[in-house]
């Protein structure tokens, strides 16, 4: 067959049966594998969705500028969209994306605009945010904005959802997949419960994100958020495509369960996948381990290929220096936390404090570095060593307020943080935080884990 153009290739994507990681589970354990798709995503199926959609309703015109927030794939699908209809693509990215995906980007004609993660998504600075300010700015521009268009859901309501019933001819009892933007996810479900009811469906989280709690509670829960290394998957927001009523069940991975999980996909499936399909297999094996039985026939959606994470999760040195590939057993934050006994209370200062106030606060509790608070929120941050550098180079900061020289928070981190993933976050001068089961924050420093390594 001839196809006029790439995009006219994305979609009927393999599926393919686990035969070892699956070992001791009753039931089939199939893969969706969609890197199979032009730009090796999934992704690719919603993105030419949304901009097919936009130019029949007109906001896409011609000689326009697509503009959208990106873990890279969408982008991709994106800028193949945009070669074979004449657009401009301009992506911005979270800073923790690999650098084989920014690369990517750039070697298919987009411009692409790094943005810190660690903001929150309506800090000016954040990914969504600088992305919606260009759609403003920039004349003729299109931002089709992946976490509430619902173009992203319908593409898989209309293309993978049919094809895993075709593929299973009818015979599917459990769907598995990440949750991020939602769309692959609560399509997909959408159109098989309605083929099926009794199908149930399985959303991979990852720690960090707010999506399992709030199915389980309602509650949109500041303090599940915190920063987290695999990309693709959980989200801090709450995307218009995340339909949970057809989401039956959540399964929370962590980043080291994830990229260990992806590299025996490669090594004993010969599947060379990204992160987030580790956390999908991951997560469904673990569910599947108790809940499926003889006949059953679980489907698990691999969004990516491998070729993203060749400087990360497929580099040793990259797995070794964040504690991915040691064998050795470690304690977690959690340890530290119950060897204080209840006693510690932490110290932290506030936004509008005078500068000499929290100096004597640092000095009288024989600290280094503090957290700084805002109506009880992590705002920033105080360490002794910049904060003498300031007051060195201007002595009138001593009666500033502490807004005017903090740094940027200490990063939050999960109660089960292994000790070595803990040491490998520690940035050279600033500690990490970590909520109890209780919501009280604990600093974790150097000092604590060192002891701790030692006991």
């Amino acid at each position: 067959m001839i196809y006029n153009s790439i995009i006219e290739t994305i979609g009927n994507t393999p599926m393919v049966r686990l035969n070892r990681l699956n070992k001791g589970i009753k039931g089939e354990i199939l893969v969706k594998v969609e890197y199979f798709n032009p730009g090796n995503s999934m992704k690719d199926r919603m993105a030419i969705k949304m901009v097919e959609d936009a130019e029949e309703a007109g906001f896409l015109k011609p000689g326009g500028t697509i503009i959208e927030g990106t873990s890279g794939n969408t982008g991709m699908g994106l800028a193949l969209a945009a070669i074979a209809k004449g657009y401009r693509c301009i992506f911005t990215m979270a800073d923790k994306q690999s650098k084989e995906k920014i690369d990517i980007l750039k070697a298919v004609g987009a411009e692409v605009i790094v943005c810190p993660t660690n903001v929150t998504p309506d800090d000016p600075r954040s990914y969504y945010s600088v992305a919606k300010k260009l759609n403003q700015d920039i004349p003729n521009s299109f931002y089709p904005n992946q976490y509430d268009n619902l173009s992203n859901s319908l593409a898989h309501y209309e293309t993978t959802g049919p094809e895993i019933w075709r593929d299973t001819e009818g015979k599917i009892t459990h769907y598995a997949a990440g949750v991020g933007t939602g769309g692959s996810m609560c399509g997909t479900a959408k159109y098989l419960k309605e083929q099926n009811p009794d199908i149930i469906t399985v959303g991979i989280d990852t720690y960090g994100s707010v999506f399992k709690k709030y199915k389980e509670t309602g509650i949109f829960d500041e303090n599940e958020i915190y920063p987290y290394l695999t990309e693709g998957i959980g989200e801090d927001i709450l995307p218009k495509n995340v339909d949970f009523s057809l989401i039956d069940h959540f399964i929370k991975v962590t980043d080291k369960d994830a990229a260990v999980m992806t590299r025996r996909l490669s090594r004993e499936e010969g599947l060379f996948v990204g992160w987030s399909c580790g956390s999908a297999v991951h997560g469904a094996l673990e569910y599947a381990k108790e809940n499926l039985k003889e006949g059953d026939r679980m489907v698990i959606i691999l969004p990516d290929h491998g070729t993203r994470y060749l400087g990360k999760i497929y580099n040793d040195d990259w797995m070794r220096n964040h504690g991915f590939l040691e064998n050795k057993t470690f304690g977690t934050a959690r340890d530290i936390i119950s060897a204080r006994n209840g006693s510690y209370q932490l110290v932290v200062s506030h936004k509008n404090d005078k500068v000499k106030d929290a100096i004597h606060l640092m000095n009288g509790k024989s600290v280094s570095q503090i957290p700084v608070l805002e109506d009880g929120h992590v705002v920033g941050c105080l360490t002794d060593s910049k904060l003498l550098t300031k007051i060195i180079e201007n002595p009138e900061l001593k009666d500033a307020t502490v807004a005017d020289v903090m740094e940027a928070s200490m990063k939050f981190v999960a109660l089960d943080s292994t000790l070595d993933v803990l040491s490998s976050m520690l940035d050279k001068e600033k500690a990490v935080l970590v909520r109890d089961d209780n919501h009280q924050i604990h600093i974790v420093t150097k000092h604590d884990i060192l002891e701790a390594m030692t006991k």
